[in-house]
C-alpha cells in the first residue's frame, strides 16, 4: 500500500438514486472532482459518507467502480469498519487487494464501556484475519458517535503490537486537550505515527499542535478552503491562516447544524453545480438548510 500520512483527505458524501440505492456514477464523478479541487486523498465510508447505511455488497461495488474509473487506489483510506468482523476482514481485504493507501477502522461500536483489552483483541483478530503484510490501518476514535474511545494505550499497545499496520489515527472527537494528550503520549516513541484531525472547527490550531493533516467533512464540499487552510498554516503564515479558519466555522457551523447530518453537506453540494442525490440516514431532513449562510462562505 502507498503511504498518505500528511495532507487534506476528503471524507466523500455517497450519492443516492431516488430509490436510495447508490449511484456509482455521480460518486465517480464526484471523487475526481475532489481529487481535482486539491485532496490528498479521499476517505470513502466514512461518517460523513453515511457508511453504515451502506451493505457490505454495496461498498465492494462502490469501491469497484471508483478503481475502474481510473481513481488512484492509493489516493484511497477506506472505511472498513463493520459490526461483524467477517465483514470487516472482507471489506478491508478487498481493499487491500486493490493497492489502496489505507483502511480507517473503526473500533466495535454497539457494546459500550469496552475495555482496552477487548478493543486490543478485536483490532488485532482483524489483522490477524487479513493476515496481508500490504494492510495499513488507520485507528477511527469519533466517540460522540461510536461511543467507543480509543485511549492513548491502547494506541501505543497496537502500533507495539503491529507496526507496521497501524500506521495513524483520526480523531473526530473535537476535544483539543484529549488529541494533545495522544500525540504527547504516543509520537515520542512513534515519531512516524500520523495524527488526522476530522475536526474541521479546529483545523488550525490541530495542525500547530502536531497533527498532519485533516479527513474533514468540509473538504468534501469545498476542498480549496481547507487545502488553503493547511497550506497556510504548514508554511507559518498564522495570520492569513487564521481568517480562513474563522470563515471556515462559518460554513461548517451552517452545514452541520442547520439541518440533520449530513442534509447540509448535500445541500451546499447542490449549491456548487453538483447533485448528490437524496440521502439514506435520514431519509429526509425537516428542517430547512441555511442556505444563505452556507452560499456566503462557498
Amino acid at each position: 500500500m502507498s503511504d498518505l500520512s500528511t495532507g487534506v483527505f476528503a471524507p466523500v458524501i455517497t450519492p443516492f438514486h431516488a430509490d436510495l440505492s447508490p449511484d456509482s456514477g455521480r460518486y465517480l464523478a464526484l471523487c475526481k472532482r475532489l481529487l481535482d479541487e486539491g485532496c490528498d486523498g479521499l476517505v470513502p465510508f466514512g461518517t460523513t459518507s453515511e457508511a453504515n447505511s451502506l451493505s457490505l455488497d454495496e461498498r465492494v461495488d462502490l469501491l469497484d467502480a471508483l478503481v475502474d474509473g481510473g481513481v488512484d487506489a492509493g489516493a484511497l483510506i477506506v472505511g472498513t469498519g463493520l459490526s461483524a468482523i467477517p465483514e470487516t476482514v472482507r471489506l478491508t481485504s478487498h481493499a487491500v487487494g486493490l493497492g489502496c493507501a489505507g483502511v480507517l477502522m473503526l473500533p466495535p461500536f454497539f457494546y459500550k464501556g469496552m475495555s482496552d483489552e477487548g478493543l486490543f483483541a478485536a483490532y488485532a483478530e482483524v489483522i490477524e484475519r487479513v493476515a496481508d503484510d500490504r494492510l495499513q490501518i488507520y485507528l477511527y476514535h469519533i466517540p460522540k458517535v461510536s461511543g467507543v474511545a480509543l485511549s492513548a494505550g491502547l494506541i501505543g499497545r497496537l502500533r507495539d503490537a503491529y507496526p507496521d499496520t497501524v500506521i495513524g489515527i483520526k480523531d473526530s472527537s473535537g476535544d483539543i486537550p484529549h488529541m494533545i494528550r495522544m500525540i504527547q503520549a504516543v509520537r515520542p516513541n512513534r515519531p512516524e505515527f500520523s495524527f488526522l484531525t476530522g475536526w474541521d472547527a479546529a483545523l488550525m490550531p490541530l495542525l500547530l499542535i502536531g497533527c498532519d493533516g485533516g479527513t474533514n467533512a468540509t473538504s468534501g464540499v469545498v476542498p480549496e478552503i481547507t487545502r488553503k487552510l493547511y497550506d497556510l498554516t504548514m508554511a507559518g503564515k498564522i495570520d492569513e491562516a487564521r481568517q480562513v479558519q474563522y470563515d471556515l466555522v462559518t460554513l461548517f457551523d451552517a452545514m452541520l447544524y442547520s439541518a440533520d447530518f449530513p442534509e447540509g453537506f448535500r445541500a451546499a453540494m447542490g449549491l456548487r453545480g453538483f447533485d448528490t442525490g437524496v440521502g439514506r440516514q435520514p431519509l429526509s431532513s425537516s428542517q430547512q438548510v441555511d442556505l444563505e449562510t452556507v452560499r456566503d462562505h462557498l
